[in-house]
């Protein structure tokens, strides 16, 4: 059995998540008995973490966005410690500001950042060897999401598993492991809060995948195999301009 706790600093009911952002993410885990999740939020007594819950929690999934500064440092110091010693924790898109992600990473972690209704973003495996990779489609889109940009002011992770191409042109390092003591971490960009991010079935299988990795009851292999010959993209994944309609460098 692997528990998991789903913490957000609000409900974030609207149109997006009508049940609540945080029930979208535990429904991932729904009806398969392996799993275990409790929701706990930032105005629940002891900011939703007591000292029970986080010792009994094998993996913590957090999504923060406008309250980072509420959560208070004692819970901070708590949250990394059990990091340290073998909890997993999963960031979710605007937690990378998130108090804790901070302290375990020692960098600001500021990055880009643009919301346009219309900007889409398609998500790229860049690690097709990562568990967490495993199963998820290779360029999926995500029709609707705020853009993330570099530069993101992280330390190197040990693996940069996806990478997130915008509309409007910019990159994102959108799926990135770290190791803190005998904690494994992962931070995923996509997930902001006006956009149904978190029904869409391959950032469902990204997260279900990171859970396991972060819990270390991940079986280590993807089964990926890698062409021996280069793949010749006929057709590509977004628009190109026709001929004689190109741009100049420079222009």
């Amino acid at each position: 059995m692997t528990n998991i706790t789903v913490w957000n600093e609000s409900t974030h009911k609207g149109k997006a998540y009508p049940e609540s952002m945080s029930a979208a993410i535990k429904e991932i885990f729904d009806g398969k008995g392996e799993y275990s999740v409790t929701c706990a939020f930032l105005d629940d007594p002891e900011q939703g973490l007591s000292d029970e819950l986080l010792k009994n929690t094998d993996v913590i999934l957090w999504w923060g966005h406008s309250k980072h500064e509420k959560v208070k440092d004692e819970l901070v110091e708590k949250v990394c410690k059990r990091v340290e010693e073998g909890m997993g924790a999963i960031f979710l898109h605007s937690s990378h500001y998130a108090k804790p992600f901070r302290k375990l990473m020692g960098t600001h972690c500021s990055l880009r950042w643009r919301e346009q209704e219309a900007e889409a973003e398609r998500v790229w495996t860049t690690d097709p060897y990562h568990p967490i990779a495993e199963g998820v489609a290779q360029g999926f889109r995500l029709d609707r999401e705020e853009m993330y940009g570099e530069y993101f002011d992280i330390p190197k992770p040990d693996s940069v598993v996806f990478t997130g191409w915008f509309s409007g042109g910019e990159v994102f390092r959108s799926g990135c492991t770290f190791t803190r003591g005998q904690g494994r971490i992962f931070y995923f960009q996509p997930g902001h809060e006006t956009f149904p991010i978190f029904y869409n079935e391959h950032v469902r299988k990204i997260i279900e995948n990171a859970v396991e990795w972060a819990a270390k009851k991940d079986s280590g292999e993807t089964g990926f195999k890698a062409d021996s010959d280069c793949i010749h993209a006929k057709v590509s994944p977004e628009t190109i301009p026709p001929e004689g309609k190109k741009k100049r460098f420079g222009k």
